[in-house]
């Protein structure tokens, strides 16, 4: 990379959605973490708390901000927090030096994530924080961990059902991408990259893809699909 294009990488990417989603965003995330931890203290806690995790402030970014994010849907949450917790308790649990068990903690859930289709950053996060906090969470067990997680994990993904369903113009959770029928003649007339930046500040909620990203991503799925049109038509 240049050292040019290096520099001007680290200029702030705008986000194309209005203030009011902006607001909205920041107003259900605050709202969210507040249900979640009002909800944990009331609930029966037998033997330990029912501790709120940092980890679920992560969460709400994705939840609240960008909702239509594959990363935020159900199964990346829930499973995402979930098979992390166990990575970072059994990492905590078995490896004597915290350095090394905090980064196979880590390492561990984000490859156990993509392996099970439910990759969640924050889950990452959440492995970190039982290696973090080795002493506590060893006294727990892995069962009363995985209980304190779910339990995070559960209330937030109810939350995100009933205020992100109440807020304008969102939809969650999302359905998996259908695949589409594949077009008989190709399109005559091509999108350019101004075409791609006006859809995108249409949208009420923010995307997350770079208008870059996005733009290569249809320059590319254009040349495939010319190039299989070319060899049906041979």
């Amino acid at each position: 990379m240049k050292p040019t294009t290096l520099l001007q990488s680290f200029k702030p990417h705008p986000l194309p959605a209005p203030f009011a989603e902006k607001l909205r965003s920041g107003v259900a995330g605050g709202l969210g973490i507040f249900l979640l931890a009002s909800v944990l203290h009331f609930l029966p806690q037998p033997q330990f708390p029912l501790l709120l995790l940092g980890s679920m402030a992560a969460s709400a970014v994705l939840l609240y901000a960008v909702p239509h994010s594959p990363l935020a849907q159900p199964w990346n949450l829930v499973g995402g927090h979930l098979f992390s917790a166990i990575c970072g308790w059994l990492s905590m649990a078995y490896i004597s030096d915290p350095l090394l068990a905090a980064g196979i903690a880590v390492g561990g859930a984000i490859f156990l994530m993509y392996v099970l289709n439910c990759l969640h950053p924050p889950g990452a996060a959440t492995a970190l924080t039982l290696v973090i906090g080795a002493s506590q969470f060893q006294q727990m067990g892995l069962l009363w961990s995985a209980l304190i997680v779910l339990a995070n994990a559960l209330i937030s993904l109810l939350l995100a059902l009933l205020i992100n369903n109440f807020l304008p113009r969102r939809r969650y959770p999302q359905k998996p991408p259908k695949h589409m029928r594949a077009a008989e003649k190709p399109l005559m007339i091509i999108p350019q990259q101004e075409d791609l930046e006006w859809v995108l500040a249409q949208q009420d909620s923010v995307l997350d893809i770079s208008i870059d990203d996005l733009t290569e991503v249809y320059w590319l799925a254009q040349q495939r699909a010319q190039a299989r049109f070319d060899l049906a038509t041979r």
